[in-house]
């Protein structure tokens, strides 16, 4: 008889694009192959890309689970053959390219990692997805060095907070954007440089002025089309632009002058749809570069709320709202 575990759905009750609605309900146990292992998720966190999926818009690779969730924080409970390096009992998180809206989840065993003994699950579901995104970013993709400036659009995200700490011990200086009055404190805190409230203020001008006319090295942006023209303008020689989202759309018409005149890279990144080979490539990364600092508190995760898997709903609702500061997570047990 098949097993069944509890996993949260998407039901559609809505046209194409719309909000279909997220319910409670059972599907089968997924089965490790073998280099997987079987994780009993006790945690995980809410992403952007979670709200897309659930409208049809962002749909999984071809072969990974239908479920949402792209990170997961919990157990070992099985492995898929003898060779992978976590037993049973493993606290491990880390991120998949779906499924982890489900008690359980198959991960491969190279796209875990263990979980410091100072974080909680709910803690390391927080970090999981943002700091592998935030340190790829920022210095596979960005080349980010030492000295250099930084902008990151959406300082008050889960990626922005990662980044933003990430950042700083790397001795960067860091300029970030927020669209609420709340959060510019909060970046602050964590160490941002300069906060820009774009909402009131211009911020390709503060950014040109705090670097007295230089510009920045590297700007991290998920707004894509309607940020373009101001990247170029403000974007110092050599200047890195890494598109890690197009929220305000990817149609842009601007003049591309900058780009040969300044020498500048536009790079596009995406995690979620890369070869096992190469999240593989990335864990060891953050392995080797962001595990040690989880584990000494030099960065941590920034937890802005909890919410129940009964609440799933609303967790959806809060993050759509842009209600919350560093990560929204669900936990399966109070």
């Amino acid at each position: 008889m098949e097993r069944m575990m509890p996993a949260v759905l998407v039901q559609e009750t809505a046209e194409s694009g719309g909000w279909n609605t997220l319910t409670l309900g059972h599907v089968p146990v997924p089965r490790p192959k073998s280099g997987e292992v079987l994780v009993q998720v006790e945690a995980f966190s809410v992403n952007r890309a979670d709200l897309l999926q659930r409208r049809g818009l962002y749909p999984p690779p071809p072969g990974a689970s239908t479920l949402l969730g792209l990170d997961v924080a919990g157990y070992v409970v099985e492995r898929g053959s003898p060779d992978v390096p976590w037993s049973e009992g493993d606290r491990v998180f880390g991120i998949v390219a779906g499924g982890g809206y489900g008690r359980y989840a198959v991960v491969s065993a190279e796209h875990l990692l263990p979980i410091p003994e100072n974080l909680s699950f709910v803690e390391a579901a927080a970090a999981a997805e943002v700091f592998v995104v935030a340190y790829t970013t920022l210095f596979e993709e960005g080349r980010a060095e030492p000295g250099e400036t930084l902008l990151i659009h959406g300082g008050g995200s889960g990626v922005g907070t990662a980044a933003i700490q990430l950042a700083k011990v790397r001795g960067l200086r860091v300029a970030t954007t927020c669209g609420s009055d709340w959060k510019v404190e909060k970046c602050r805190a964590l160490g941002a440089d300069l906060v820009v409230p774009y909402k009131r203020e211009d911020f390709a001008e503060a950014l040109l002025s705090w670097t007295e006319g230089r510009g920045v090295d590297v700007i991290v942006d998920f707004i894509g089309a309607p940020y373009l023209e101001k990247h170029l303008k403000i974007l110092a020689s050599k200047g890195r632009l890494v598109l890690i989202g197009l929220m305000g759309g990817h149609q842009a018409a601007c003049s591309l002058a900058p780009v040969l005149t300044k020498r500048i890279r536009i790079i596009g990144s995406v995690l979620r749809s890369r070869s096992d080979a190469e999240k593989t490539a990335i864990l060891q990364q953050c392995r080797a570069h962001v595990l040690p600092l989880l584990e000494k508190g030099t960065v941590r995760p920034v937890v802005d709320r909890i919410f129940a898997v009964q609440d799933v709903e609303a967790a959806h609702l809060y993050v759509r709202n842009s209600q919350h500061f560093g990560k929204v997570v669900v936990r399966w047990k109070e």
